[in-house]
Parts: structure tokens; sequence; C-alpha cells
């Protein structure tokens, strides 16, 4: 009678939770799970509130907390590149009018500006729900009739959205978290 033999090779797969702080996707907080295989190209899935890094071996001497930011930017340019066309597509249709141009650029201190008529939006905005993306697109809107924060300004806003005013207090107690 042959045996035969075979070599099975296990590969251990390092995971690693990182909880230092939330990472919030459309207003709900999710963790984060990097985890490290024999792959050339980084993975994310997000699913049941856990975001799963899968990157290649060769991280793992990186500083986590620097793989995790760039792998959430990463995440916010893609979720952003849908919502924000999404809440643009609204506002145009509501509104009867568009900006010249809008493009998804990161900012430091904001999460969007009206200039020359072009509207530039943070993609760190889709950590908000989506009827505060709505509000942060619909005032960018305003700020192309109006340049500044006029009684005007502020009669457009609320004839479209009502909320507006908690939506601008959830925002100036949240802002520093993001």
């Amino acid at each position: 009678m042959n045996i035969i033999k075979q070599k099975i090779s296990i590969k251990k797969v390092e995971e690693t939770t990182i909880e230092r702080h939330p990472v919030y996707i459309l207003g709900t907080d999710y963790k984060v799970k990097i985890t490290y295989k024999n792959t050339k190209v980084p993975e994310l899935n997000v699913e049941n509130k856990i975001i799963k890094i899968s990157l290649p071996n060769k991280y793992k001497k990186t500083e986590k907390t620097k793989i995790l930011d760039l792998a959430i930017d990463k995440l916010y340019e893609q979720i952003a590149k849908v919502e924000i066309e999404r809440s643009m597509e609204k506002m145009r249709i509501t509104l009867g009018f568009a900006p010249e141009d809008y493009r998804i650029k990161k900012m430091s201190d904001e999460l969007a500006k009206c200039e020359k008529n072009n509207i530039y939006i943070n993609p760190k905005i889709v950590k908000f729900h989506r009827n505060i993306i709505d509000y942060i697109i619909l005032h960018e809107y305003c700020h192309l009739k109006y340049k500044s924060h006029c009684k005007s300004f502020y009669k457009m806003l609320e004839e479209y959205e009502q909320n507006y005013k908690e939506y601008e207090e959830i925002l100036s107690k949240n802002l520093l978290k993001y």
C-alpha cells in the first residue's frame, strides 16, 4: 500500500483591529479590521459595519495609522463620486440651475466652497448622513446666486430646506471631529 504524502502549507494571516477613532460613512459608525496576506494589491470591503482592509505582507512594518488614513481617504473618494453626483443632480433638478463645474477636492478646513461659479467639495463630506450632504450642496448652490450670507441667501436656503438651522448646528458641533 502506497501512502502519498502531501505537503500542506498553511499560511498565517495576521489580523489587526484598529480602534483609534470611529470611521463614519453616510452617518454610520464602522469598525476597521486590517489583515495582511500574500497578495500584491490592497483590497477593501465593507460589510456588516466593518471595513475590512487586506494588505500585502510588505506593509506589515508600515505604521498602521498611516495605512488606515490612506485606505479610508480612498474609500471616501470612491463613495464621494457617487454621493456628490447624486446630490448635485438633485439640486440641479430642484433649483433649475447648476454651477459651471464642480470638483471633488481634498481641503483641510472646509467641507465645500463656491468660487467663481464652481463648487468644490471635500470627499470627507460622505461622513455625514445624506440629508446633511444635500444641505451642504444646497448651501453652495445658494452661493452661486448670493456670494455672501445675506438675508436673501438665507431666505433661499430656507425655501428649499426648512431644517437648515438644525443641519448647521450639527455641522458646527461635528466639524472638529471630521
